[in-house]
């Protein structure tokens, strides 16, 4: 799993692999701010994205992730660098 932190946002998007057929499935959580640093507030919690599609590897997954993260964060915070941060 990937974590970015673009403006007041904090994104997670995961490539996972499905267990009914072979290949990767694109997963996100977006976080917003919060006014307790214990605390993350999930604006869009974990869920599937691009569901009608099924990925051959994990980036790729990871790849559409980011993409569907960037396009929900609110008031056009999705404007970031185009590449994934290298872990």
């Amino acid at each position: 799993m990937q974590t970015e932190q673009i403006g007041d946002y904090e994104i997670e998007y995961a490539g996972e692999r499905l267990a009914d057929v072979d290949g990767w499935a694109a997963f996100v959580t977006v976080y917003g701010p919060s006014t307790n640093p214990m605390h993350r507030n999930a604006l869009i919690p974990h869920q599937r994205v691009v569901v009608e599609q099924v990925f051959d590897t994990e980036e790729m997954a990871q790849g559409e992730a980011r993409a569907a993260a960037l396009s929900m964060l609110p008031g056009g915070a999705g404007s970031a660098p185009a590449a994934p941060p290298t872990a």
